[in-house]
């Protein structure tokens, strides 16, 4: 028998409250593990019409892996705001990209550890004009109990495991679906938001999600995908339970991965499965150096198994599950569409692995350069810190 848990977070006559013209402005953040987000409420005047009205804010990043006691403060630049699901009225939620000084000067900022974004853009600036459309399907397993010590999906028996993989995927029931309400209470705090979601279902693993974000056009779809992580946790909290981007969970069972589509202009004209074939091939080469940035732990996920190709082994294929790039059969059918790129982990940075995309197929693999160096001290210095704290 599944644990049921209800929403813990009541209406009190403090939500009714007018807040005299002045809106709360909830700012978001990557921290220094890549992967966890934080916030604070920054209160404004007025409701602003743009990001560019939107001011710099500041945090303490000895508290966030992102900076030392003695030069701690990391600066905050909005890219994006949304309407905020929690608060409603003319609140909002604004994402942000981290910055840092480079010296006591304070002549000149660099990107904080976490932020890729910063790079992806000037990616994206190149090839605007191909128009590339991304749409990415996160999955996510939610779990009822998360510590050092254990690790307990949503839903499962408090005596063991549920029976094998098989009746989950899409399921309805109870006996097979643990999550509806989260998933349904996300989807709709998304769209609310303003967050480009497409559709969502149960996955093959009990307790385990999917939502898909797109399609979006460039940078966009890592500014949705953030937004829409950001919401996913904050509604799980509402319920009393933690979602988790870990690739991997359990071996005997279905990982997490978040399988990337893309295309460009010339995909999805008339003839475009020359384009997607091409597109394919400039991938080969590069394997190593994507699956080195397609998210921590998916070693574990790409084992050849459960639905996926092994992470040593680049192929492609149409139709194809098993392989590292998916052409949809509707694709080679009607000789245009897109590609999927099943080999991204739940965990990946989405500037990265989209950027990377069009920078391997269009800009000959060199204008990612100082984001994967940036991408590469942030690894190697998070290997000399304690343990993070993130799920």
């Amino acid at each position: 028998m599944s644990l049921r848990v209800n929403v813990n977070k009541a209406h009190t006559k403090f939500d009714d409250l007018a807040q005299n013209g002045r809106v709360q402005a909830e700012y978001v953040w990557i921290d220094g593990t890549g992967i966890n987000l934080r916030s604070k409420t920054k209160v404004l005047d007025k409701m602003p019409t743009s990001v560019a009205e939107l001011p710099w804010w500041n945090y303490d990043g000895s508290s966030t892996y992102q900076a030392t006691t003695e030069s701690s403060e990391v600066h905050m630049k909005p890219v994006a705001m949304y309407k905020d699901p929690f608060r409603g009225g003319d609140n909002i939620i604004v994402l942000t990209e981290s910055y840092v000084w480079t010296d006591a000067t304070f002549s000149k900022m660099i990107p904080a550890n976490s932020n890729f974004r910063h790079f992806a853009e000037k990616i994206f600036e190149q090839t605007k004009h191909l128009k590339p459309w991304f749409g990415i399907e996160q999955e996510y397993n939610l779990l009822e109990e998360y510590n050092e010590f254990v690790t307990w999906p949503y839903g499962w028996p408090k005596n063991g495991c549920p029976p094998p993989q098989g009746p989950y995927y899409c399921s309805v029931g109870k006996e097979t679906q643990f999550g509806r309400e989260v998933l349904d209470a996300h989807i709709k705090a998304c769209l609310y938001a303003g967050v480009k979601v497409s559709g969502a279902n149960s996955e093959v693993m009990p307790g385990q999600m999917e939502y898909q974000v797109g399609p979006c056009e460039g940078i966009t779809q890592g500014d949705d995908l953030w937004m829409s992580r950001y919401i996913l946790m904050r509604v799980a909290e509402e319920f009393g339970i933690a979602a988790t981007f870990k690739p991997k969970i359990f071996p005997e069972w279905n990982g997490a991965g978040c399988h990337t589509n893309f295309s460009t202009q010339k995909m999805r004209d008339e003839g475009g499965i020359t384009e997607i074939e091409m597109a394919c091939e400039k991938l080969r080469p590069l394997h190593v150096k994507h699956i080195s940035l397609y998210g921590e732990g998916n070693a574990e996920r790409l084992t050849g198994g459960h639905e996926t190709a092994d992470i040593n082994t680049f192929s492609w294929g149409i139709g194809n599950r098993g392989a590292s790039i998916r052409v949809p059969t509707s694709a080679k059918a009607d000789k245009k569409g897109y590609v999927e790129d099943r080999r991204p982990a739940s965990n990946i940075n989405p500037y990265i692995v989209t950027s990377l995309l069009m920078d391997s197929i269009y800009l000959d693999a060199k204008q990612s350069d100082d984001m994967v160096k940036h991408y590469e001290t942030w690894v190697e210095w998070k290997k000399t810190q304690a343990k993070f704290n993130f799920i």
